[in-house]
């Protein structure tokens, strides 16, 4: 197989990384601030229920997690899982790193000074608008390092589906590299790795600057 040829393939895999990458983060970013609300709840039963939830996502390797929500349902219901394992991918990947961000989103909001909280009551606002003003802007600049930190190991973690024989870029890097004996492909699929982290750290800096008018 030819350099040319091989590049190919492994960018149409990409393809399906660039997906899963996407998917992930559309779902797991606003899950995240549930889970937090859930987690600093009054009602102690919902608050040790999202607090065990977050201690098993976090505690257990993603791989194991795709498996259970892939096999699970067959195992469990008898389910037909035919066309079920892109479900199962998004939903285990969003849940595991739904898990890290409301805990990242529960540092952020738990570092902001009490007295924002009574500004807030002095200008008239109630909860919700001092929430949506005045705590998450300045939330989402505080946490955004670590945010970036979490989406750069999603980036990678995308690699992980292979272990319920999914074919994204890896999986392709995997079958390549058996069938013409090389490790080209894995040079390949490392230099698209890093492309792609680099163009997302560089993204979130950006953004990152755009919120420095909090200091």
């Amino acid at each position: 197989m030819s350099f040319q040829v091989m590049l190919q393939q492994l960018f149409r895999g990409f393809g399906s990384t660039l997906m899963i990458f996407c998917l992930t983060l559309l779902f797991s970013l606003p899950l995240g601030l549930v889970i937090y609300f859930g987690r600093v709840s009054r009602f102690k039963p919902l608050s040790l229920v999202v607090k065990c939830y977050i201690s098993v996502m976090r505690g257990t390797p993603l791989m194991l997690q795709l498996l259970l929500w892939y096999f699970g349902p067959f195992y469990l219901w008898g389910m037909n899982i035919g066309n079920y394992k892109f479900t199962a991918i998004i939903l285990g990947c969003s849940l595991n790193y739904a898990a890290y961000f409301a805990e990242i989103y529960r540092s952020g909001i738990e570092s902001i000074p009490a007295g924002q909280y009574e500004a807030a009551q002095l200008l008239g606002y109630n909860r919700q608008q001092t929430f949506m003003k005045i705590i998450l802007p300045q939330m989402i600049k505080n946490v955004l390092p670590s945010v970036t930190n979490e989406v750069i190991t999603l980036v990678k973690d995308t690699s992980l589906v292979y272990s319920v024989s999914y074919i994204e870029m890896f999986a392709l890097a995997k079958q390549i590299a058996a069938a013409e004996t090389t490790v080209m492909p894995f040079f390949i699929a490392g230099v698209f790795y890093y492309i792609f982290n680099f163009v997302v750290a560089w993204g979130m800096e950006w953004f990152e600057k755009k919120l420095n008018y909090y200091h």
